[in-house]
């Protein structure tokens, strides 16, 4: 199993970080030990002093793919839920001036906060899905689906072109706006659709 991410795919977030809009999509993996469910707490590592939330639609891959045509995409994922990509900023921004990978900023352990999973026949359009995070009860995420440069199947066309999916597979789709830091003592809880999927505590 592995975890597939899309960064920028929101207009207003790559803004936000003074960066350019992309024309095709944007990834970078995490691995497995990466993942952090159940609204365990996070911990906090000690290698940085700048870990940001980026709250996220997470798509679940159910059968394996390549070439996957854009038509048939659908057909490749059946469970959507919620993540958040936490992010170790300052590490990233060092990374980013010097032309170097992001794993050390993305792919450190715990840091693929996964929620529960709902079949996606449970919501009629998945282009107009509201999701909310809060962060000690004041709301600090909205995104909408309406919002995302590339679609799920878009994805999921453009990744099977390079890398095999196969079931299990989780894909982090993009943050919208309004990424921040968390501290120790942070509750954080978000919401899909209405239905609170996460909620758990940073220490």
């Amino acid at each position: 199993m592995k975890i597939i991410a899309i960064g920028r795919n929101y207009a207003a977030h790559a803004k936000e970080l003074n960066n350019e809009i992309p024309t095709k999509p944007v990834i970078f993996l995490k691995p497995d030990t990466a993942i952090l469910k159940d609204n365990k707490p996070f911990y906090i590592p000690d290698f940085s002093s700048d870990i940001h939330f980026e709250l996220e639609v997470v798509l679940k891959i159910c059968k394996e793919g390549k070439h996957v045509a854009e038509k048939f995409a659908a057909n490749y994922y059946d469970e959507i839920g919620l993540g958040i990509d936490f992010t170790a900023r300052d590490i990233q921004n060092l990374h980013k001036e010097k032309g170097l990978p992001w794993e050390l900023a993305k792919a450190f352990d715990n840091s693929a906060v996964i929620s529960g999973f709902l079949p996606k026949r449970d919501f009629t359009d998945l282009y107009n899905l509201s999701f909310e995070l809060k962060v000690n009860e004041q709301t600090r995420q909205n995104g909408h689906t309406s919002n995302l440069l590339f679609s799920f199947e878009k994805i999921i066309a453009f990744v099977s072109q390079y890398i095999t999916l196969k079931k299990g597979d989780l894909i982090f789709t993009g943050t919208p706006e309004g990424v921040g830091q968390v501290k120790q003592g942070d509750h954080l809880a978000a919401w899909l659709e209405g239905k609170q999927l996460l909620d758990f505590h940073v220490k």
